[in-house]
This record gives C-alpha cells, sequence and structure tokens, in this order.
C-alpha cells in the first residue's frame, strides 16, 4: 500500500483517509484495528485532520465518529486522488474495506 506516505508524510494518515473515504465515516479503534497496528498513531492523525479541516467528527453515545469535510477547500481534489488510490490497492483490502458490516446478519439468510 503506502502510495501516498511520500505525499502525506505519514502511512497512519494515508490509511486513516482510505478507510474514511471508503466507509464515509469511522472510529479511531476500529480503523486500528482494521489495519492491525496500534491506536495512538491513529488517534494522532485524526485529531490532526480535524484540526486541519480535512475531517469532521461528531459524537455518538461515547465514541467519536469521523467523516470527510464536505467544507474543506481542497476536498474536490482530494476525494478523486484517494478514488485512485483504491483503484491500485490489493483486491483483498479494496474488498474488505468496501465490504462495510455493521449489523449482525439475520439468522438463516442466506449468504
Amino acid at each position: 500500500m503506502a502510495m501516498l506516505e511520500a505525499i502525506l508524510g505519514s502511512l497512519s494518515i494515508e490509511r486513516v483517509l482510505l478507510f474514511i473515504f471508503s466507509r464515509d465515516e469511522g472510529y479511531a479503534r476500529e480503523i486500528a484495528r482494521f489495519f492491525e497496528t496500534d491506536l495512538d498513531p491513529i488517534q494522532k492523525q485524526l485529531d490532526k485532520l480535524e484540526a486541519g479541516g480535512v475531517l469532521r467528527s461528531r459524537s455518538a453515545g461515547r465514541t467519536r465518529l469521523y467523516s470527510l469535510n464536505p467544507r474543506c477547500p481542497f476536498m474536490k481534489e482530494l476525494k478523486p486522488l484517494l478514488a485512485k488510490v483504491m483503484t491500485f490497492c490489493p483486491a483483498d483490502l479494496k474488498e474488505r474495506l468496501i465490504m462495510n458490516r455493521r449489523r449482525p446478519r439475520r439468522r438463516g439468510k442466506p449468504l
């Protein structure tokens, strides 16, 4: 992966942006578990991106959910860049990113 690391300066920023771009929103622990990495760098990058206006956050209970900020002045350029990076991601990673199951499957439902 690590295609934008040289531009963005951090692999954690790339991971955060790809995750939130593909799933519309996410929280720190979810992103860290998905990429099997430490929680601290993910939280720091989320805070940094929110302070910079790239992300916005909202509370859902005790959880802080982050999403892309539509008022960000360069969002028109960022979204196509992230979409292009997604086309070069390995197929298994792309499939895992796109498949967004948040609720359990109904019992007896065929796959």
